[in-house]
């Protein structure tokens, strides 16, 4: 039987945060600005890509599920956020995401070029304009050749933005075929798992609103 609601308080509008699910969510315990900054960020792609009629998908690593938790709790994420992947295990990288097995063999799943196939495989994967994808070590020690706190996030998609000036630090690579870019950010975030879980999951967040604004 359809639920019947007993107030007369308006739905969320899209692009809102729904505040008894970010009660729920993952990161509403660590109340701090770094959580603040992940849900404006979440807010400001539901709002945005709902405009332009586009949607995203996820595909996380170290994250495991913050990211797609995160733009679900904004109102009116149906509309734009198509799925995501958690794919902890390297195999989950390589067989459902796409991942060349031998970068996988030579560099490790924490690696740029990992984090822009991943970020593009999930977009084709789940039909989606833009993939987000999250790599790294979360800690509390290092793992994979790479300390704790080195993460990588990618967007991938037809950027229609102009990217930035490459730095050490943010770069751009081409994925796939035709107009499709990824822009890679390397971080390397201080504090412990849980802050940098969330810290990644703000940046890539942040990477894809500042692309898309």
């Amino acid at each position: 039987m359809p639920e019947t609601r007993t107030d007369d308080a308006p739905e969320p509008r899209p692009g809102k945060a729904d505040v008894s699910e970010l009660e729920a969510s993952p990161h509403h315990v660590l109340v701090d600005e770094s959580a603040a900054d992940v849900d404006q960020s979440a807010a400001q792609i539901v709002s945005a890509l709902s405009e332009q009629g586009r949607t995203v998908a996820v595909a996380e690593s170290l994250t495991g599920g913050m990211v797609s938790a995160s733009l679900v709790a904004i109102a009116g994420a149906s509309a734009v956020l198509r799925g995501a992947v958690v794919a902890y295990a390297v195999d989950v990288k390589r067989d459902v995401l796409g991942v060349d097995p031998d970068l996988l063999s030579a560099n490790g799943p924490v690696d740029p070029e990992v984090a822009a196939q991943m970020a593009h495989g999930v977009r084709r994967l789940l039909k989606a304009d833009f993939g987000l994808a999250t790599t790294g070590v979360a800690g509390p020690g290092p793992a994979d050749g790479a300390p704790a706190g080195r993460v990588f996030v990618a967007v991938a998609g037809a950027l229609p933005k102009v990217p930035e000036p490459a730095t050490d630090q943010r770069f751009y690579l081409p994925v796939g075929h035709g107009e499709i870019t990824a822009a890679v950010l390397r971080l390397d975030l201080p504090g412990d798992r849980a802050a940098v879980r969330l810290g990644s999951t703000g940046r890539v967040l942040e990477l894809l609103a500042d692309l898309i604004r």
